[in-house]
């Protein structure tokens, strides 16, 4: 392997996870980015190529090169970088297409560099990009984008990631319509107070998704992926949601919600037929009513970002 550059792949994610609003995400095996980051005596980070969905190259307007220039200005190498964005990910799905390249250019540097920075550090880096993407520095999709598998943002400040268990059948099944819905909008239609009663629904739901996964109890995994605050709300600007969901639970799937910000609407399942089972329900229900879409069914990536070897 030429050891100045290397080829990663970096994996969609699925944040909130019903209960879980900015602290819960989950990676995705079957969808992502692919990069190339290489190392230049040049100082600085450049977008060198982007391919597969029109986004800026100007460093300092695209997630990855914001991500970027936050690692460099941590860390005492004196040269840069150039990064190549092979884009699989549409820009507003609600699949963490911005965390994809946030993350994956911080860890792919990091590796160039010999590895000085801690994961959690490298979440500090790829935050940065989530805040230039969404007016937020989030960290519910980077986390898991570069931990793997489930993460709990236990705190923000100090920053205290929890990377969680995932259950070996669990799957995901992930339909994006193509509407468009943009973080930062369906952040501003949501309330900033909420009442008690739903708070303790809310955490009650939260702490039992989290020993489910643990427990490897799908069943409590199922009835935990309730949430009373934030998708009310957000579904309403999603076409058909209510129906989507009520037929994927029908299909099997041990619960549905709105991943991200939406429009992607995700569904966990016990093993692959069912989640296979539910995309199929979920993709004839948007064909009615010729909305076009993606489906994603993967199992849960319990490494986060990988090497690519070429």
């Amino acid at each position: 392997m030429h050891t100045n550059e290397i080829r990663l792949f970096s994996p969609a994610t699925i944040a909130n996870i019903s209960c879980g609003f900015d602290v819960l995400g989950v990676a995705l095996d079957s969808v992502g980015d692919e990069m190339v980051i290489r190392k230049v005596s040049e100082q600085g980070v450049r977008i060198t190529k982007l391919v597969g969905q029109d986004l800026p190259m100007e460093t300092d307007k695209n997630v990855a090169g914001v991500a970027g220039l936050a690692l460099l200005a941590a860390s005492d190498y004196q040269g840069g970088f150039e990064i190549e964005i092979y884009k699989k990910i549409k820009a507003g799905s609600g699949i963490g297409s911005s965390a994809a390249s946030s993350a994956g250019a911080v860890w792919g540097m990091n590796e160039l560099l010999g590895k000085p920075f801690s994961q959690l550090e490298l979440v500090k880096f790829a935050m940065e990009g989530e805040r230039l993407a969404s007016g937020v520095a989030h960290a519910d999709n980077v986390a898991p984008a570069l931990f793997g598998g489930f993460t709990l943002v236990r705190s923000y400040d100090p920053l205290d990631i929890i990377p969680i268990n995932s259950p070996n059948e669990l799957w995901a099944t992930v339909i994006h319509p193509q509407i468009e819905v943009k973080t930062s909008d369906s952040r501003k239609i949501l309330k900033t107070k909420i009442s008690l009663e739903d708070g303790i629904k809310q955490w009650g739901n939260v702490g039992g998704l989290i020993a489910g996964l643990f427990m490897n109890d799908y069943a409590l995994i199922g009835r935990s992926l309730e949430d009373h605050i934030v998708e009310p709300i957000r579904s309403m600007l999603i076409p058909e949601f209510d129906t989507v969901k009520a037929e994927s639970l029908n299909a099997g799937a041990l619960g549905c919600g709105i991943s991200g910000s939406g429009p992607s609407i995700f569904a966990f399942s016990k093993g692959e037929s069912t989640a296979r089972k539910v995309a199929q329900v979920m993709k004839e229900r948007y064909e009615e009513i010729a909305v076009d879409n993606d489906v994603h069914v993967s199992k849960i990536n319990s490494t986060g970002i990988k090497l690519l070897h070429n």
